[in-house]
């Protein structure tokens, strides 16, 4: 047992408690050690806060994480790299089409397919990772306004996120965790009435996005809470690994979509939105601008949508897109039955070891990133040739912006700790992955 007690801090490491205890009140000490989280609200998620304060101000913030870990990783080692997609969409919850288009790229790197992808497939994964950055921005826009008092700005947010959600409940038949974004394509092309529902969110959105930036923009409450708040310019981003929304809040007007350019977005019209305020505020003003660049590359992804094949044609790879189903919206429909067993028995056969058995894929390693709604979102694969993975790793932003914390929230109060955090907007089940 050790009790080391100085005049600024008490360290007490194993022993007995009422002797800490009695050295802690003689010491004099006005040094307090305390934990936000992990299941604190303000912690988004289960993050865990380690923070030395000297009254109300912050003089180390130290971080906890882990509580949340899946091993959806080392899961994939243990299945086809079809299903390794239904894995990855699970990590970053908010942003699983984004999980997902990594994890594909960088599958069909390997495979070397990525100009074998059909031009359909390419517009309607574009479509589905510009909705899926409105819904996460909301979200992130949401529960911020809920940490600070801002009730309006929670409801509203939710309310936007759900026109989104409707849309990929539509499409993909489910809210989130889609497994949409397949090896070769999309799982299956967009359904009756998509293209309609995607129109109404283009005619509306941009009044609601206009709300919320009456909401805050020029709010002082809100102004008070983040201006000058969490500040890290743009050497402190660099030197921290720090992409999306926080670097160009910082005024480096770095994207991937731009720079290195994936799925035809060298083909789309958008500004990149940057901002030198390098706070909490500008972080906002970042991600608000993004909700009207990304209704723009919607709009011009609905304009190319060509009639087409939405997954490879090539039967050894490409997963069955064309799935029809019964009356009963439950089974597959006659027609499809049909279709399968009007083939040959080797075909049957063919298709029966894709489902089961999978796809070999050539040895070897490739790296794949797209521009997530938190930043560079990579995917790092290993093959040693068979059906599964032999390793996959994800370089998740949030994992990598939590080195962040000390920087921005040392020196401040307990109260910014909150803007700091929520500014950073990271979701835990990518970094505990």
């Amino acid at each position: 047992m050790s009790t080391n007690i100085t005049e600024d801090y008490i360290d007490a490491s194993g022993g007995d408690w009422e002797e800490v205890v009695e050295r802690a009140q003689s010491s004099g000490a006005e040094r307090l050690v305390v934990n936000m989280g992990p299941q604190h609200p303000s912690t988004h998620g289960v993050l865990r806060l380690i923070l030395t304060l000297d009254g109300e101000t912050v003089t180390e913030a130290r971080v906890g994480i882990g509580y949340l870990h899946t091993g959806i990783e080392k899961n994939t080692e243990y299945r086809t790299w079809t299903q390794g997609t239904t894995f990855v969409t699970r990590m970053d919850y908010l942003m699983p089409l984004f999980n997902e288009a990594a994890y594909c790229l960088a599958v069909e790197r390997l495979l070397g397919i990525t100009d074998r992808i059909p031009e359909r497939a390419n517009v309607i994964r574009v479509l589905m990772m510009e909705l899926n950055r409105m819904s996460s921005h909301f979200v992130a826009m949401a529960t911020f306004g809920m940490e600070i008092g801002a009730t309006t700005v929670m409801t509203n947010g939710f309310r936007e996120r759900e026109m989104v959600l409707d849309i990929f409940e539509l499409i993909t038949g489910l809210r989130m965790n889609h497994a949409y974004i397949r090896p070769g394509g999309v799982a299956q092309d967009l359904p009756p009435g998509a293209i309609e529902k995607i129109r109404e969110l283009l005619a509306e959105m941009p009044k609601r996005v206009k709300i919320l930036r009456k909401l805050l923009d020029a709010n002082p409450f809100y102004l008070a809470r983040t201006r000058d708040v969490a500040y890290l310019d743009m050497a402190a981003c660099l030197a921290l690994g720090a992409t999306g929304p926080l670097l160009r809040a910082s005024g480096l007007a770095w994207d991937l979509r731009k720079a290195k350019p994936y799925c035809g977005y060298e083909n789309y019209e958008f500004d990149v939105p940057v901002s030198d305020g390098c706070d909490v505020y500008a972080r906002y003003r970042v991600r608000v601008a993004e909700l009207e660049q990304s209704l723009r590359i919607i709009e011009q992804c609905l304009d190319r949508l060509e009639p087409g094949p939405v997954m490879i044609d090539d039967a050894k790879i490409g997963w069955p897109a064309r799935l029809t189903l019964g009356a009963d919206g439950l089974g597959n429909s006659p027609d499809h039955i049909a279709h399968m067993m009007g083939n040959s028995m080797e075909a049957l056969i063919h298709h029966f070891k894709l489902v089961t058995e999978g796809f070999r894929v050539p040895a070897g390693q490739a790296y794949a990133a797209v521009e997530s709604a938190r930043g560079e979102l990579g995917c790092y694969t290993v093959s040693d040739g068979g059906t599964r993975p032999y390793r996959v790793h994800f370089r998740d932003p949030s994992f990598t912006h939590l080195q962040a914390v000390a920087a921005m929230c040392e020196g401040g109060t307990v109260a910014d700790v909150i803007a700091s955090v929520a500014s950073i907007d990271p979701v835990m089940g990518g970094v505990d992955r």
